[in-house]
């Protein structure tokens, strides 16, 4: 191979990681959620802890229950933003592209989270065409 294509490749994985890093936000944002939500249901129902370990009676202090939560909270707000920020600037680089074609097939698999055979089905085409669309969209999107 040569080494023009290799950079290439290297360049198009680099978008591609970049692209995905907002479904990965969404996923942390989730991971937090589901957390936040274990805690509160431990608390709630401190019977149907199964971890083999012994247990006082659930009339215990709940300050740490409660700083558990509030750093969940935090981490929560501080994720949610993060998410917020990346959409923006993925979405801004987005529509700097020309083709509509190749901003929607960004936005669908990248945003939306759609598989190809769904995108295709969304726009009309064959998934033949919708990689001929993301290979130019990868092509001509600029990550600064």
């Amino acid at each position: 191979m040569e080494t023009t294509e290799i950079t290439n490749q290297k360049e198009n994985e680099q978008k591609k990681e970049y692209l995905k890093s907002y479904r990965r936000a969404i996923k942390r944002e989730q991971d937090i959620l589901d957390e936040i939500q274990r805690l509160r249901l431990d608390k709630m129902f401190p019977s149907v802890i199964n971890d083999g370990m012994p247990h006082g009676s659930s009339c215990s202090d709940l300050s740490e229950y409660i700083v558990a939560i509030d750093e969940q909270i935090e981490l929560l707000k501080k994720e949610r933003l993060e998410r917020v920020r990346r959409y923006q600037r993925i979405e801004r680089q987005i529509r700097q592209m020309k083709n509509e074609n190749e901003q929607d097939v960004l936005r669908e698999h990248y945003i939306k989270g759609l598989k190809w055979k769904e995108i295709a089905e969304e726009m009309g085409y064959c998934e033949k065409q919708i990689h001929r669309f993301h290979s130019a969209a990868l092509k001509n999107f600029k990550m600064s």
